[in-house]
């Protein structure tokens, strides 16, 4: 079960595509909001949202938001999905955030993670605000009707209550060992 909104963040140490390793509170120290999305290289779903997300890490970056995807997924079964590939794939992307390995799946564990992409939006205290999917139409950003994510960012960002808290996740399971 995913954490409820109003838990706190649930602290981790993974190391990212550059081999250092981060944890929950370098990732949120000084910032107004946090963003965890839990992503592979492989996903159809996550494909379709990729630029989206990078989309919103260039423009909420600056604004003080923390982003950092976290891929859980077993790379016995989709080797696409391995630490070598996830490399490749940020640096081919220009991820404008860290990329982690959640290498014994414990984290994904420990927020209930089951699809990708999926996300938790966090506050500047690391209370859970939003959780779900990035935007309601991942075949065609123009028909996008509601952006759940960016909303409850500017919500988060304006000291209020995100309007919509939950929504129902959107992708591919996390692929378990």
């Amino acid at each position: 079960m995913a954490l409820a909104i109003g838990s706190r963040m649930v602290a981790f140490k993974l190391k990212n595509v550059d081999g250092k390793m981060i944890t929950a509170d370098d990732l949120s120290r000084g910032k107004q909001a946090t963003v965890i999305i839990f992503s592979c290289n492989h996903c159809p779903y996550v494909l379709a949202w990729e630029d989206r997300m990078i989309q919103l890490g260039n423009s909420y970056g600056p604004c003080g938001v923390a982003f950092a995807l976290i891929n859980a997924n077993d790379p016995a079964k989709y080797p696409e999905d391995s630490y070598p590939e996830m490399v490749k794939r940020a640096k081919a992307k220009n991820y404008p955030f860290p990329y982690l390995h959640d290498e014994d799946q414990s984290v994904a564990r420990a927020y209930g993670a089951t699809r990708t992409p999926e996300v938790f939006l966090f506050d500047a205290q690391g209370m859970l605000r939003y959780h779900g999917r990035i935007d309601d139409n991942y075949e065609d950003p123009s028909r996008v009707r509601s952006q759940e994510l960016k909303d409850s960012l500017v919500a988060v960002l304006a000291g209020q209550t995100p309007s919509v808290s939950e929504t129902p996740v959107v992708g591919c399971t996390v692929k378990w060992r």
